[in-house]
């Protein structure tokens, strides 16, 4: 048999087999590159948009914050418009008071009722006077719950001077007039 010598050769094809695992190699190299960067700019996008969201929500909130604010100093300006209103409406209704109640009072006292003193406070109306019997002052009390102008009569003492004609009694009694706040109901009734 012929001696052939195939070292070359298999060296020759050791080299191709190295430059073809090297050609791959790299191939692979530059293919897990390119997913790896692929990949990175997927999620880079992702995190960009979310950023550009979450901005877009902290202008958006921003924005909101602000209304809210001007809502409170409208509602506070609304608040103190109610209080002068409120004020400006207890003006108005208690502008003629003082000849009302004088016009209610002669209505409700009955003859046999004499009154000394009457002292306003707020919508309360102290009345002190004297009283002939007891019957004048329960049909003053009677014609007081009816009136449209008076509520709430409350007599506070009767008393029986000794020193005084034996036929007249002191008497205190407290009225509300309707339709008036005292000046601490108008600052607690404007409040919404």
């Amino acid at each position: 048999m012929a001696h052939i010598n195939l070292l070359p050769w298999r060296e020759e094809a050791e080299k191709a087999k190295q430059r073809e695992y090297f050609t791959l190699l790299t191939a692979v190299a530059f293919g897990a590159l390119a997913v790896v960067f692929l990949v990175g700019q997927f999620y880079q996008m992702r995190i960009d948009g979310q950023i550009a969201r979450n901005q877009y929500l902290k202008n958006e909130i921003q924005l909101l914050d602000e209304r809210i604010k001007e809502i409170k100093e409208l509602n506070a300006k609304k608040s103190e418009l109610l209080k002068r209103t409120s004020v400006v409406e207890q003006l108005q209704r208690s502008r003629n008071v003082g000849t009302q109640v004088l016009d209610e009072i002669a209505q409700v006292v009955p003859s046999g009722i004499y009154l000394t003193k009457m002292e306003k406070s707020g919508s309360n109306l102290q009345l002190i006077g004297k009283s002939e019997s007891n019957n004048h002052l329960a049909n003053m009390i009677r014609n007081i719950e009816a009136s449209d102008f008076f509520a709430d009569a409350v007599l506070e003492s009767i008393t029986a001077n000794d020193a005084q004609s034996k036929l007249l009694s002191d008497f205190k009694m407290r009225v509300r007039i309707k339709g008036l706040l005292d000046k601490n109901d108008t600052t607690q009734g404007a409040n919404p």
